[in-house]
This record gives C-alpha cells, sequence and structure tokens, in this order.
C-alpha cells in the first residue's frame, strides 16, 4: 500500500482538517463539514463522477450509527470508499493510492479572508507622525505605541498641585 512518509503526512493532513474552524478540537476526530472541505480542498470532489452528495453518504457510512464525528481508521475507510469512483479506469488498490496522493500533505485553505489595505485616507489617518495633541503623546519616535504608559495619566504622588510653580520649597520655607 502506501509508503511510511505517504502515510505520515497522510494522518497530518487529517490532523490540519480536524482542528480546522474548532478551536476545541483534538485532531484525534473529524466532523462531516471538516470532512466536505477536505475532500473540495484537496480535488476528491471533481464534480463529476464524485459529488459534495457522495461525500456526505460516504461519511454517513463510515462514522458509528450515532457519532458525529469520524476517526483516523474511518477516514482511511472513507478515502477507500471514494477511491473507485473518483478513479474509475484503475483498479482499487490504485485508486486508493492515487486519493491519498491527493490528500498526504495538504492543509486546509482560507477563500475569502479579507485583507488589510492601507490607501488613501487610511494612509493618512494611520500615518503616526503626523498626529497632534494628546495623541501624539501615545508614540514614540519610530510610530510603535506606547502602550499604558501612553494611554494613561500617570499620577502625580508629589503632594503639589499640578503647575504649582514653587513645588518643592515647602521644607525650605518651614526652616526659615
Amino acid at each position: 500500500m502506501a509508503g511510511s512518509a505517504e502515510v505520515a503526512s497522510l494522518e497530518e493532513s487529517f490532523r490540519k482538517f480536524a482542528i480546522y474552524g474548532d478551536t476545541k478540537a483534538t485532531g484525534q476526530e473529524m466532523n462531516g463539514k471538516n470532512w466536505a472541505k477536505l475532500c473540495k480542498d484537496c480535488k476528491v470532489t471533481d464534480g463529476k463522477s464524485v459529488t459534495s452528495t457522495d461525500v456526505d453518504i460516504v461519511f454517513s457510512k463510515v462514522k458509528g450509527k450515532t457519532a458525529r464525528v469520524i476517526s483516523y481508521e474511518e477516514f482511511k475507510k472513507a478515502l477507500e470508499e471514494l477511491a473507485p469512483k473518483r478513479f474509475k479506469d484503475k483498479s482499487k488498490e490504485e485508486a486508493y493510492e492515487a486519493i491519498c496522493q491527493l490528500v498526504a500533505g495538504k492543509e486546509p485553505i482560507n477563500v475569502g479572508v479579507t485583507k488589510a489595505k492601507a490607501v488613501g485616507a487610511v494612509e493618512r489617518l494611520t500615518d503616526t507622525s503626523k498626529y497632534t495633541g494628546s495623541h501624539k503623546e501615545r508614540f514614540d519616535e519610530s510610530g510603535k505605541g506606547k502602550g499604558k504608559s501612553g494611554r494613561e495619566n500617570i499620577v502625580d504622588t508629589s503632594g503639589y498641585v499640578s503647575a504649582y510653580k514653587n513645588a518643592g520649597t515647602y521644607d525650605a520655607k518651614v526652616k526659615k
């Protein structure tokens, strides 16, 4: 069957797709949504011989009766189920090899992720060198924010009112 390096990369692909979009996932089990995403991203579904409906049917077939997820072993069975459908001209073993090569080493693809653009007004508004007043105090010369010290008023605990001109002269007056 498949070589040990290919099996390792197949299992790695399974784990990457299993945790995709779920912060609590451990990578040991894959849900139906991620199984469908794997088949779509790895070009297992081609729209003709293997459709999204076929993918859902195979998922339902290999998982346990009450289960909502599949393990890695069930995942391999599901690939075996889809292989002859996807590669009709090959034998069962060759088709399984070919489908494993499609999946091995792949990662989930993020489609439609918005990228930030800094053009026109956005560029001017985010240029910290043009800030004035109290906002200017929040950034250093390089434009990097100073953090908490740039945001909060630091409390003067000297005991004098701010802008008092004779601060620190009390002891000198009392001693006279």
